[in-house]
């Protein structure tokens, strides 16, 4: 039996900034690209005063330095960042708000 080709980056980051959008958060995605940031995450979301960093990774991708050390400086000031690898990540983090 052929196995279904793992989803791409792009594609996972789509659906959850869907399911996210669906359930009331206002989410932005973050374009990277010349001038941005090293490190930021893909998106970021906001919903009833509270913002979270979310970096969409493919289920065995790993954070990169510069992704590292932005998560780092996000959480040592009391900021919020989750990396999400699917959906059900997404319905996790919002069952658990």
């Amino acid at each position: 039996m052929k196995r279904l080709p793992e989803p791409s980056e792009t594609i996972i980051l789509r659906q959850i900034r869907s399911f996210l959008q669906w359930h009331g958060w206002f989410v932005i995605r973050i374009q990277q690209g010349l001038g941005c940031h090293k490190g930021i995450s893909d998106l970021i979301a906001v919903k009833n005063g509270r913002t979270v960093f979310i970096e969409v990774k493919k289920p065995n991708g790993k954070l990169s330095d510069y992704q590292e050390r932005f998560k780092a400086t996000i959480e040592d000031r009391r900021g919020e960042y989750v990396v999400m690898r699917s959906v059900e990540d997404a319905k996790t983090f919002c069952w658990e708000v």
